[in-house]
């Protein structure tokens, strides 16, 4: 009877946790699963949450794997997943997200057991469900020009900023997501590139073509971002408006330079100027003053001819927009060019020649003549310095702003169309390889030095290396040999810094003509030669300019029919305009002294001020000595909360081969250039592509700006006066000594009086 009690607590004991006594056999203690994640029954989990359980006992680890670890689908179909265990607690990660709204069954079968052998009970099993699918992050986007944006410049970025990475497969052309229409529903012919977030319309020939015109500019749902996501609300569109038309010219297109070089164009027959020209010239170019038609830059209007033939060289001729440039390429059957023979080149001029972007024709036949010597060229154009990169030999450029164009400046002339985004090169990274940065090039003629600008900023703290390949070449076909200082090398590198620096647009589209402004005093002008290559203007009467006319209408006998108090001996010619308030100078000059010259007058009073707020306001990056006579200053923007004079010597500006560069003078109280009471002048001489437009004097304090008291004299940059400004003094007005002004000169609180002063406005 004891003997069957014993057998059944034997039995027993397979199923229970308890205390045999007389089995024979060791105690055996069964595992139980005592806890999962996500709970039975849980709901809204997240897709990539993984599943664990946690046990009573350790655990064998071979046990716990992915046949007694198990997730299933509804259907049974399994979950991929990897299957760890560490401590009491086995984890189940899947390799994929689960799918949304959908219930799992996990599973622990009694294939778990622990070191010992004990298995579980049963197999142990839970369910939970998925949350539902989340919304995705909503698309947004920032425009430029802003919506309902005015006076747009026709050259403006039309870009648009997304607050995702977007699919740029949805933007870059020739997709239409991104498209600009003009007011009769039009689209504007370009392109359109994309990189991250950020999507950029350039029209074709880099301008929109119509001033004064609300152009429409609209992202369609076909944009996604990286996910698939279209902007949020549908189709996004929004209007800006362009600059308005500029005064009508009536003045022709001139040529500027040529390369071989002008001639003396006031002696005709023209004079032989360039002589020893090689053998082996491969372009002949011609760069005007202004934009032209490219309609009209066409094998037609140009052609070269060897003295004593009658038939053209033959070749080709392409125009080069960015720079104005008409460029003839010699074909190979051309070449080599007779020796020691005169050829003459031509462009046709008149009516059925080449003509302005604004329909203005070249007024006549425009010929030069070279001469070539007895050989080729075969010396390579060579690299002489490059921006940013070269502070020093082996130095690599630091703190680059991010908007920051690249320079290189070569030996001698090149031929312009070599130049381009597949020989000039920008690349992120430390090395010439890869997928270069999207970029626009372009060429200085004079001073021989290319432009990169990207078409995107760069990014911060990062390193940028350029290169020009030998693809490029001089004019006579010779490609770019090895760069010239030595320690100096291509490619060069150098690293952008931590913010954006950009260089200050501060003057608007109204101020931008104007050479002289007056606030609201007026200017005033002595002697008789005094010539403004611009606009001048006051918020006053018109009575307030004494001694200038324009040439707004022309010569009647030899009264000028917009003259302000003009006499004998104080005339100053305004190639421009002259914008006051009422009333008008004389009778016969009805369309100045207006509300409408008055509105012009107000708004480039309003944009000077701004101007010189802005100027004032920026960050500066050096202190500006009291005496800047006979010193060189690099780019920067300098602060001297006192006087400023340039007395002891001249004053230079060296841009270091970067034409972008600029300087801004913050002057608390005074300028002075010159001998304030005596006939010393000084001149600001500008170095290395240094350019007149981005040089500012902000000056705040009595008695403003004083520029060569004893006449004479070159002067750089925009002046922006609190206070008056004056140019020479009234004793030189019966002199023959003049004072230049290549840039302008405008006081906002009084007037500004020159003499014998010729005022060039800088081109933007």
């Amino acid at each position: 009877m004891r003997n069957n009690k014993i057998g059944f607590v034997c039995l027993m004991a397979a199923f229970l946790v308890v205390f045999v006594v007389g089995c024979g056999q060791e105690t055996v203690t069964i595992p139980s699963v005592v806890s999962v994640t996500p709970a039975q029954g849980t709901a809204n989990v997240a897709v990539h949450t993984a599943i664990t359980a946690t046990f009573s006992l350790a655990m064998s680890p071979a046990s716990i794997n992915g046949t007694t670890f198990t997730v299933a689908a509804p259907g049974g179909a399994a979950v991929a997943g990897a299957v760890t265990y560490s401590g009491v607690t086995a984890t189940f990660a899947p390799t994929a997200a689960l799918a949304d709204s959908t219930t799992y069954t996990a599973t622990i079968t009694t294939g778990a057991s622990t070191p010992g052998g004990a298995a579980l009970a049963g197999n142990y099993a839970w369910t939970f469900s998925t949350a539902a699918a989340a919304p995705p992050t909503p698309l947004s986007v920032t425009v430029t020009p802003a919506a309902f944006a005015q006076n747009v410049p026709l050259t403006a970025t039309i870009s648009a900023t997304f607050s995702q990475t977007m699919n740029c497969a949805t933007l870059a052309s020739p997709a239409t997501s991104f498209t600009v229409t003009d007011p009769s529903g039009a689209a504007v012919n370009g392109a359109v590139t994309c990189s991250g977030s950020l999507a950029t319309f350039t029209p074709t020939g880099g301008a929109l073509g119509s001033y004064g015109t609300t152009y429409t500019a609209t992202i369609t749902t076909a944009a996604t971002d990286a996910a698939g996501t279209p902007l949020a609300g549908g189709l996004y569109a929004w209007t800006f408006t362009t600059i308005p038309l500029p005064p009508v010219t009536t003045t022709a297109p001139t040529v500027a330079l040529t390369n071989p070089v002008t001639p003396n164009a006031s002696v005709l027959p023209p004079v032989l100027e360039d002589v020893t020209v090689p053998t082996n010239l491969a372009a002949v170019s011609a760069t005007f003053n202004e934009p032209m038609d490219a309609g009209t830059i066409i094998a037609a209007n140009f052609t070269l001819i060897a003295q004593g033939g009658v038939t053209p060289v033959a070749g080709t001729v392409t125009y080069v927009a960015n720079t104005n440039t008409l460029v003839f390429h010699l074909s190979a059957s051309a070449l080599p060019l007779a020796t020691l023979t005169t050829y003459t080149a031509t462009i046709t001029g008149g009516d059925l020649g080449v003509r302005s972007s604004a329909g203005q024709p070249l007024a006549s036949n425009y010929v030069w003549i070279f001469e070539t010597g007895t050989s080729a060229n075969l010396t390579a154009p060579e690299l002489v310095r490059t921006a940013p990169g070269d502070t020093a030999p082996n130095v690599q450029a630091i703190n680059v702003p991010l908007n920051q164009a690249v320079h290189a400046t070569f030996t001698e002339a090149m031929d312009q169309t070599t130049l381009t985004p597949t020989t000039f090169l920008l690349y992120e990274g430390t090395t010439a390889s890869g997928t270069p940065l999207s970029a626009k090039i372009t060429y200085n003629d004079t001073t021989f030095i290319a432009t990169l600008t990207p078409t995107a900023l760069l990014t911060a703290s990062t390193t940028y290396t350029a290169t020009v390949t030998n693809a490029a070449t001089d004019l006579v076909g010779n490609p770019l040999g090895s760069i010239v200082p030595s320690p100096f090398t291509n490619p060069w590198s150098f690293t952008t810094g931590k913010a954006v620096v950009l260089p200050p647009v501060v003057l608007g589209p109204f101020i931008l003509p104007f050479g002289g402004f007056g606030g609201g005093a007026g200017m005033t002008n002595q002697g008789i030669h005094t010539v403004i290559n611009g606009s001048i203007g006051t918020t006053g009467a018109s009575t307030t300019m004494t001694g200038f006319h324009d040439t707004s209408l022309p010569i009647v006998g030899a009264v000028w029919p917009c003259s302000y108090t003009e006499s004998p001996l104080d005339i100053g010619q305004v190639n421009g305009v002259i914008d006051t308030a009422a009333p008008p100078p004389t009778v016969n000059c009805a369309d100045e002294g207006t509300a409408s010259t008055m509105a012009i007058a107000t708004e480039a009073a309003g944009e000077a001020r701004t101007a010189y707020t802005t100027l004032q306001g920026l960050p500066s990056t050096g202190v500006l000595a009291a005496e800047l006579g006979g010193t060189t200053i690099y780019p920067g923007v300098y602060k001297n909360a006192s006087s400023v004079a340039i007395t002891i010597g001249d004053l230079t500006l060296d841009a270091q081969g970067d034409p972008n560069a600029y300087w801004v003078f913050q002057i608390g109280s005074s300028l002075t250039v010159g001998d304030p009471v005596g006939p010393q002048t000084r001149s600001v001489i500008l170095s290395g592509g240094a350019n007149a437009a981005n040089v500012f004097w902000a000056v705040g304090g009595l008695p403003g700006a004083v520029i060569n008291y004893g006449g004479g004299g070159t002067m750089v940059g925009t002046i922006i006066s609190q206070p008056g400004i004056t140019i020479s003094s009234p004793a030189q007005s019966t002199s023959a000594t003049v004072t230049t002004i290549n840039g302008r000169v405008i006081a906002l609180d009084a007037s500004t009086t020159m003499v014998n002063t010729v005022i060039n406005v800088p081109a933007q």
